[in-house]
């Protein structure tokens, strides 16, 4: 039998013999008079709202609804309006095709946004008084980061302007009627293949402007930089308020492969001639807002010192780039997407803190008050958020708290916040979710206080004994927070209780807490995330003899550097993990930052700081049954490191498995089905490990 298909056979029989209330049969018995939990089906049934737009008015909202199909096995995205009080609830399009970045024109009357229900990715307009639609664009590449001009007249957007590739040599041409293998790739960029998007394409993202009418786009930025953005992080720019230059953020340097952090803000005429730069430092300048009069520019960034993890801060400056100022300066926390209010006394923008999402109203003088709490957009407990504001004062923000899954809320003028859409009611009605509860403790290295949170299993009972599942953050510089995760309600749906948590390194405790990982990763972490499980076995209702670990990509570094200090868990699932940080840092598509920021310097001028933090090297004192788990298309981290970390822990005589997904990037989630596969094999493999079930 083959390696594949001893794999795959492994998987169907993990599959066959999945019932996910495995842990206690007590458990099963306690659910038996209550509604069912969360099933591995679901996870078709689950839509997420993202993207919320308000109209100038305030009266209207318009919304990215993503769902899946469960006779295709993949995702889908549709654009959906509703009234602000959530009546007159419709797409404006449905189907199996992608459409996404609705953006309102600036009187409200026009609707753009990108579709590919015609075949390619092109820009749509709506007219909003007749319904009718149509493309306005015919273009070769995908366009994104749609904007309208102040005027309403035009629409930026950002695409790739191809260029030829790499050719060293020719080849003669063929016989006539003969079929040669595909010819060889050739690359001179370091960066050449990115996760979630496969290779990359020659040339440069640029900025251009089309007619709302249609016709031909007009390239705005030149030069061999991605002026529109990199794959690593999306365009940034906005338009003056008098429609005749656009002010962004860019690498317009010759080592921006090198310098991911860095840019700078520039503003392009659109009448042509050199662009004007405005900032001038070392570090990131971005998510640029023009302020309504044009006299000003807002923007987050950092004085890049090379750290690990570096708060980006608000700044605040003059339209030619003097004056600069930081607002909130104090607040250690990092700020994002910031937005002018429409008198331009003030911004509003999000920051995280202790694992929650807030909205914040920036005053000009560097005080700030909060105006919304409990935003996410996700269908796991990463912290995120979506906002935008009316003209009016009206916000629209997506919503996520524990039994509350990336749903479109409101705040009213008078400060009324209310949920309008209820994608995902019809569902949670028939289901019931593990109750969330927050969790502080000491970590037994220096005391720190960690913040976590338990999910309890449905039809919990306090006066019985649970298996217990350690799921760890990746990043490493995130953060968990209270809101609702599919993976781990499903987990807590087979009878265990879940502990996820916020370890040294992540993110929203500040900027000292971030960094004590520094070139300390993975470190005294560890310490952490094991007095987490002590102060829930503390509590009384855990069973010591079942203890889990689980965790992806940092989550998954974090679960190997587990098990290699302590044994106390009987099983280990670690997904797409870094094992070898030497072999990681050269084959990764994000390698120049990793090693620029979360190492010294290069191996060889550091063997001492890779060799201790090298999960090949602390493999040794491995005992526990692991399982590893990783996308074939991975280019994160990539398969090869899976690889490594199988094959070490085999040749020392522990028991593991590998796990190969065919077609899948960073995360397992492209297919619905593979995404309910990385949770029935971590379920499957925690079961095949459970000593107790196999007593009579």
């Amino acid at each position: 039998m083959s390696f594949s298909t001893r794999t795959t056979t492994l998987i169907l029989l993990l599959h066959l013999t999945l019932n996910l209330q495995f842990f206690v049969m007590n458990h099963l018995e306690a659910q038996s008079e209550q509604k069912p939990p969360l099933q591995l089906l679901d996870l078709f049934d689950l839509e997420i709202a993202v993207g919320p737009q308000i109209s100038p008015d305030g009266k209207r909202i318009v919304y990215v609804r993503q769902w899946a199909d469960i006779m295709s096995d993949k995702r889908f995205s549709n654009i959906w309006l509703m009234n602000i009080d959530g009546s007159e609830h419709r797409p404006i399009s449905a189907g199996k095709f992608q459409a996404h970045n609705p953006i309102w024109s600036p009187d409200g009357k026009k609707l753009a946004f990108i579709s590919n229900e015609q075949g390619s990715s092109q820009i749509f307009v709506r007219w909003n008084d007749s319904g009718e639609t149509a493309a306005i664009s015919n273009l070769t590449e995908p366009p994104s980061a749609l904007k309208w001009s102040p005027d309403g007249k035009l629409i930026c957007f950002s695409k790739l302007g191809p260029e030829a590739p790499v050719q060293i040599g020719k080849l003669p041409q063929p016989p006539e009627g003969a079929t040669w293998a595909a010819p060889a790739k050739m690359t001179d960029q370091l960066i050449f293949r990115f996760d979630g998007v496969g290779e990359i394409k020659p040339g440069y993202n640029q900025l251009f402007v089309i007619s709302a009418e249609g016709g031909a786009p007009k390239q705005i930025t030149t030069g061999d930089y991605h002026n529109g953005g990199f794959a690593y992080s999306g365009p940034s720019y906005d338009w003056s308020p008098d429609s005749k230059s656009i002010i962004l953020s860019a690498n317009r340097t010759e080592n921006w492969e090198n310098e991911l952090f860095e840019s700078e803000i520039y503003e392009f005429l659109l009448a042509g001639g050199q662009p004007k730069q405005l900032t001038k430092r070392k570090g990131p300048d971005r998510e640029i807002v023009v302020s309504p009069d044009g006299k000003h520019i807002a923007y987050t960034g950092f004085n890049d010192r090379r750290q690990g993890y570096q708060v980006r801060h608000l700044h605040l400056a003059n339209r030619d780039g003097s004056n600069i100022r930081i607002l909130a300066e104090n607040l250690d926390r990092t700020i994002y997407a910031p937005r002018w209010a429409a008198d331009g006394q003030s911004i509003y923008a999000l920051f995280t803190t202790e694992g929650e999402t807030k909205l914040a109203q920036f005053m000009l003088d560097g005080s700030y008050e909060l105006i919304v709490e409990g935003l996410g957009a996700s269908d796991l407990a990463y912290s995120a958020g979506d906002f935008t504001v009316s003209k009016t004062g009206v916000f629209a923000f997506t919503m996520s708290n524990p039994q509350t899954l990336s749903e479109v809320g409101i705040r009213t003028k008078k400060g009324v916040v209310k949920k309008i859409s209820t994608l995902n009611d019809g569902l949670f009605q028939q289901r019931q979710l593990g109750e969330v509860e927050e969790i502080w403790w000491e970590s037994s290295k220096d005391n720190k206080r960690i913040q976590g949170w338990m999910i309890k299993p449905p039809g919990f009972d306090p006066t019985q004994k649970y298996p217990l599942i350690l799921e760890i953050h990746g990043g490493p510089f995130a953060s968990y927070g209270p809101k609702f995760d599919s993976e781990k309600q499903l987990m807590a749906a087979s009878g265990a209780v879940v502990l996820y948590a916020n370890p040294r390194g992540s993110t929203s405790y500040g900027e000292e807490f971030g960094n004590l990982i520094h070139h300390a990763y993975p470190g005294d972490d560890f310490y952490d995330l094991n007095s987490g499980v002590d102060a829930v076995i503390e509590k009384g209702f855990i069973d010591p003899d079942q203890l889990y670990v689980a965790g992806g990509s940092g989550g998954g570094v974090l679960t190997a550097w587990m098990i290699s200090n302590t044994d106390r868990f009987k099983a280990a699932v670690s997904f797409y993990p870094v094992i070898n940080w030497e072999s990681f840092n050269f084959t990764a598509d994000i390698a120049s930052r990793t090693l620029g920021y979360w190492f010294p310097g290069m191996p060889w001028d550091h063997p001492e700081n890779y060799r201790k933090r090298s999960l090949l090297e602390v493999s040794k004192n491995v005992q526990t049954p692991t399982l590893i788990m990783t996308g074939e298309e991975d280019w994160r981290t990539p398969m090869s490191e899976s690889e490594q970390y199988y094959k070490a822990l085999k040749m020392q005589g522990v028991e593991t498995v590998l796990v190969r997904v065919p077609g899948e990037s960073h995360g397992i989630r492209k297919s619905p089905s593979h995404h309910m596969a990385k949770i029935s094999t971590l379920l499957g493999w925690f079961e095949k490990h459970n000593d107790k079930k196999k007593k009579p």
